[in-house]
């Protein structure tokens, strides 16, 4: 059995169209652009889906509280940086109440980092008050 493959016949310009010169924009119909061009359709609206992008949680008062909070307690046990331990200590308690507000309301989503934040802060002020109460007993004691 003899199998012939098929040549192709000779090019007819007309079977695919007129190519155009190059340069130049393609020709299209009057009716405008061919069927199927442009932009496609939109996804559907289902009633009750999202509207739109999600809320982000701030999750930026909770970690200032930890970070002040650390640092005043640190700077608390450290006996000469007292001053520095009440101002962090301050700051640690006002962001700790403000995260953890936050955390409650549901727009941010570290709550455990804001109350470590605030028992830091409180810790870290009242180290440096029992050392101030502990050194004003001494002079009293002294003079």
């Amino acid at each position: 059995m003899s199998t012939t493959n098929p040549q192709p016949g000779p090019y007819d310009p007309n079977q695919y169209g007129t190519p155009q010169p190059p340069g130049q924009p393609p020709q299209y119909p009057a009716g405008g652009y061919p069927a199927g061009a442009g932009y496609p359709a939109a996804p559907p609206v289902y009633p009750g889906g999202p509207t739109g992008m999600p809320v982000q949680q701030s999750n930026g008062m909770g970690t200032a509280a930890l970070v002040c909070g650390i640092i005043g307690l640190v700077c608390g046990i450290t006996y000469f940086l007292w001053v520095l331990a009440i101002v962090l200590g301050i700051l640690a308690i006002v962001f700790g109440a403000v995260g953890r507000g936050k955390a409650s309301r549901g727009e941010a989503g570290n709550g455990g980092s804001a109350t470590a934040g605030l028992v830091c802060g409180i810790v870290g002020m009242v180290i440096p008050a029992i050392y101030l109460l502990a050194l004003g007993a001494a002079l009293d004691s002294v003079f």
